[in-house]
């Protein structure tokens, strides 16, 4: 049913990354997919990596680790921005289109009040996609 899972990553949030990368695994060995990582970084220095080209090098590494964990066939893409925060939707979304992915696993946040004011990520990116979405909260 799945080929290609993207996953966005956050390198300088991992922490609250790790508990959805055990249901990508399972859901990527589940349908024998790739499992492709996708990160967006400034152009400016982070505190991740200094340039775009350190921040995917850091991910490619952090894709490789994960490929030790789970087995699965792993890539990764990387977008530059000016500003990631506000360029984060329409990144995903031309990621979606350019890798071919056809599932969408991102870690989110409980709903909070701002949500009004600042829908989710995943909520935009399944509006503007024929991928589907699949959004993981971290346990209470």
């Amino acid at each position: 049913m799945f080929n290609n899972i993207m996953v966005p990553v956050d390198l300088a949030h991992l922490e609250t990354l790790e508990p959805a990368l055990d249901v990508v695994a399972d859901m990527a060995k589940r349908y024998d997919a790739r499992i492709t990582y996708v990160g967006i970084t400034a152009n400016t220095p982070t505190s991740v990596a200094r340039t775009p080209q350190e921040y995917e090098q850091k991910l490619d590494a952090f894709a490789q680790e994960r490929h030790q964990v789970h087995g699965q066939p792993v890539s990764i893409k990387v977008y530059s921005s000016t500003d990631p925060v506000a360029n984060v939707d329409d990144l995903l979304v031309k990621a979606i289109k350019e890798i071919g992915t056809d599932l969408v696993m991102m870690a989110t946040h409980l709903p909070r009040h701002l949500d009004i004011v600042m829908p989710s990520h995943g909520g935009k990116v399944a509006t503007h996609t024929d991928a589907s979405v699949f959004l993981i909260r971290p346990a209470k």
